[in-house]
């Protein structure tokens, strides 16, 4: 393995990360400060997630052809564009145009952020020696895990510079800090990183193998349900319904992403080291949408609503992350090193989409039935992502091909 590129590649990554989690936890304090609606903050995230399906669509074909570093360095560029241009939002702006406003800079976010993640997944495939799984297993865990844990500490930071820098401060701060980090990206990585051998066509980015459709259609599930509660659900109910102030909502997200990244990160060891297959993806979701169920059936039966909700999203973050890694594994065990980029892509593709949905929901569904109504959400995702997971695969894919290629050889 390049231990050097695989250092460049994840710190770059952890920088972008960084601001990833601070831009989040900013708009979202900063705006709900300001008195917007869930369904309107919910709305000032749509284009983040609809460009994020466009970008890993795109994306994976263009690494395809131009290289992996072409899309990573492209994509730490375009975040640090979007970061000033949200620092540009003028207060005196009405709320139409301020939205407007908003969106755009995050639709600049979200394809900033589809870019550099499915470059740095995709390039562990090339770096990695193809016969080595346990290796590939630890090393997307690790990359995986650790991006969560320091969004968590991405939240932190945005609530720390929010209330010491003010909001354009907080931005222009990032947006500085992550410039170095992208010119250093693109004078230090090669330039060959990921390329295929043979130039992708257009048909290529929807012509996917079985297993590869199937476990997309499970990631689109399995992300729903999370962002269903999350992306405003929770943070709303915890400061408008129990009181909680803004530094206990950001410091109660950042351990929730900060503990969901121990987990994957520590995903090999948790499952003995054993490469996961379909099976596994599916019994861990189905778990999960036990979890999902246990919570609003706990504040039905009269619980106290601050223990049962944090303790609850413990146990569902959890499963959620051990869930996450194994589709992870997945997706770079049912790809062929030659086509990563546009597997990865297309499968990320499928991530988007199911956050783009849950986020909707979330802004709807706690407007119509409270979080109760985005946990039965989430219930319905996870029973969801579990029922499609069936279909997958139940033995590692690349293990079968290897072995008959072995038995060809040996009969020729």
């Amino acid at each position: 393995m390049n231990l050097r590129n695989y250092i460049l590649v994840t710190g770059a990554y952890w920088g972008f990360t960084l601001t990833d989690g601070a831009l989040r936890m900013l708009v979202l304090l900063h705006f709900f400060n300001l008195g917007y609606s869930p369904v309107t903050l919910a709305f000032l995230f749509l284009l983040y997630e609809f460009f994020g399906i466009v970008t890993n669509l795109l994306g994976g074909w263009i690494a395809s052809r131009m290289g992996l570093r072409v899309t990573l360095v492209a994509g730490l560029a375009l975040q640090v564009a979007a970061l000033g241009m949200l620092a540009l939002l003028n207060p005196a702006w009405s709320e139409g145009l301020s939205v407007v406003w908003v969106m755009t800079s995050q639709a600049l976010s979200g394809i900033a952020k589809d870019l550099t993640k499915m470059s740095s997944k995709s390039a562990i495939k090339v770096l990695v020696p193809a016969d080595a799984k346990g290796t590939l297993f630890k090393w997307v865990a690790v990359l995986t895990g650790s991006k969560n844990a320091l969004k968590g500490v991405g939240f932190f930071l945005g609530g720390f510079l929010l209330t010491t820098a003010g909001f354009a401060g907080a931005l222009w701060i990032m947006a500085g800090v992550l410039a170095a980090v992208w010119l250093g990206s693109w004078a230090s990585l090669p330039r060959e990183l990921g390329k295929a051998k043979t130039k992708a066509g257009w048909r290529e980015l929807f012509s996917k193998s079985r297993e590869i459709n199937v476990l997309c259609v499970a990631r689109f599930f399995l992300f729903g349900a999370r962002d269903i509660w999350f992306v405003v659900g929770v943070p709303v109910f915890l400061r408008g319904v129990l009181g909680w102030s803004f530094a206990e909502v950001g410091a109660f997200m950042a351990f929730w992403v900060i503990g969901y990244g121990v987990i994957q990160g520590a995903a090999p060891a948790i499952l003995r080291g054993r490469a996961p297959a379909g099976g596994t993806a599916s019994a861990i979701a189905f778990v999960l949408a036990a979890v999902a169920a246990a919570i609003p059936l706990g504040l039905l039966a009269g619980g106290p609503a601050g223990a049962v909700i944090v303790g609850g999203l413990a146990v569902f973050g959890a499963v959620f992350a051990l869930n996450s890694a194994v589709h992870s594994y997945l997706i770079l065990d049912y790809t062929d090193g030659d086509k990563v980029a546009l597997n990865v892509g297309f499968y990320y593709m499928a991530n988007a989409g199911g956050r783009l949905v849950g986020c909707l929901l979330s802004g709807v569904l706690y407007q119509a039935a409270g979080l109760a109504g985005c946990l039965w959400g989430a219930f319905v995702f996870a029973v969801a992502a579990a029922a499609v997971a069936l279909r997958l695969p139940r033995t590692a894919l690349h293990a079968e091909k290897l072995a008959a290629a072995q038995v060809a050889g040996d009969s020729e």
